[in-house]
């Protein structure tokens, strides 16, 4: 499918049936799968063939819909995790562990940043968080000698910030180490990071991927692209032996369009059993296979809300990277200029009160810990997702306690804009 426009793989990706063969992808709901001889059985348990022994490592459903969006992002291998924040921890710790050293943007998802500034600290994985629009010399001071990886998001949540990739993926190869980018907002559909520069792909496809709060879930899209054997004292795990694969090494038998997701799935899914379930895939990719259709009217309505908060009287603030003016829409139309996505954040200027009263007044968006749905929903993210983060982390996080997020879905903007409006009216 790599020939074919991004529609096509949307729809058709991942899976082509053979005669008589169902013609959507199948849930194959199994724990374990029969062979003939316990050699056979072996030889998946070397890594010395392909094939299905248990479901907490791998499935026939997930790798078809992980296919898919591979092909999406112009990748070479990928894989499905239980959930978005699974995906990022699987993609951090395949290659950092004790004693090492990351490099993020301060502007990611509340969650993400509490899994590596809180827990995986406690791992012994210390984070320096750095603005995502600080200067190449800022960039270039938070690396160390133990640095593994930089980690970004192309539009983040619930900033709107949109990170300059070339400009983090120019830092990271320059001492290294690759570029990981949590693409769930922007979607290949909008940006595929591989084209310019990212080593690594993640995505919550609980998002805008499923796009109907219907099961959750996590992916992780290796390029291909990044050399590990040319910089294997930075990467022991990928570049010297596995005991626990009798003395495999991943980047020599797997090359480098296989070796990370190999090992991902191996050790990490095979320790960790994060996996997605075959129902939750196949649901996947139902949505999946509109996603092409649905994200140019998320972007339509995002614009939409946007431009009619922007003069609103009671609005302080609007961040829209699809607005023009906005400080990132540059940005936004070097790397997405098809769209961003359907996400809005606004201020008040009656504080956080203003915003709480708004929220309890809506009647068509829905109040809940959820974004990037077919349904309108918004959150206060001081109150919920961010709600971790003291007064100081937020504003590094582009939060401000006024802020409500407000994700737009694929209803007419003409009923989203009236609700918005009466919901206004009572501030």
């Amino acid at each position: 499918m790599s020939d074919y426009k991004i529609n096509t793989k949307c729809v058709q990706g991942g899976y082509t049936p053979g005669n008589g063969e169902p013609r959507q992808i199948p849930i194959i709901q199994s724990t374990t799968f029969k062979y003939a001889t316990s050699e056979d059985m072996g030889k998946l348990f070397d890594l010395e063939a392909s094939g299905y022994f248990y479901t907490r490592l791998q499935n026939p459903t997930n790798d078809m819909v992980a296919a898919k969006i591979c092909d999406m992002e112009g990748g070479s291998a990928a894989m499905l995790t239980s959930s978005g924040q699974a995906a990022n921890f699987y993609a951090i710790f395949n290659i950092a562990n004790c004693g090492d050293h990351v490099v993020a943007s301060s502007t990611i998802y509340g969650g993400t940043y509490n899994l590596f500034h809180v827990t995986m600290r406690k791992m012994g994985i210390e984070f320096t968080f750095v603005e995502p629009d600080c200067s190449e010399e800022e960039l270039e001071a938070a690396f160390q000698p133990n640095t593994k990886a930089v980690f970004g998001e192309t539009i983040a949540n619930p900033a709107l910030t949109v990170l300059d990739i070339e400009k983090f993926a120019k830092a990271a190869h320059a001492h290294g180490v690759p570029l990981i980018i949590d693409n769930t907002f922007a979607t290949p559909v909008n940006c595929r990071p591989i084209e310019w520069g990212c080593d690594i792909v993640t995505h919550s496809t609980t998002k805008y991927m499923d796009g109907h709060g219907a099961g959750v879930g996590g992916c992780i899209v290796d390029s291909g692209k990044f050399d590990w054997m040319a910089h294997a004292d930075k990467f022991p795990g990928l570049t010297t032996p596995d005991d626990s694969y009798h003395g495999i090494t991943y980047a020599e038998k797997f090359g480098q369009a296989g070796a990370f997701i190999t090992k991902c799935t191996a050790q990490l899914m095979r320790d960790f059993g994060s996996i997605q379930s075959p129902q939750n895939a196949f649901l996947l990719n139902l949505g999946l296979e509109s996603l092409h259709v649905r994200m140019p009217r998320h972007c339509e309505n995002g614009l939409a809300v946007a431009k009619f908060l922007k003069n609103h009287p009671k609005i302080s603030f609007v961040t829209y990277p699809g607005l023009e003016g906005d400080k990132y829409y540059e940005l936004a139309q070097k790397y997405m200029p098809n769209g961003t996505c359907g996400v809005v954040s606004f201020g008040f200027k009656g504080g956080r009160a203003a915003a709480e009263t708004f929220m309890k007044n809506l009647k068509l968006a829905a109040i809940e810990t959820h974004v990037a749905d077919a349904r309108t929903c918004c959150l206060h993210p001081a109150s919920a997702t961010h709600r971790q983060m003291n007064d100081q982390e937020l504003v590094a996080a582009g939060i401000t306690p006024d802020l409500v997020r407000f994700s737009c879905g694929i209803e007419d903007a003409e009923d989203l804009i009236a609700d918005i409006a009466q919901a206004l009216d009572e501030v």
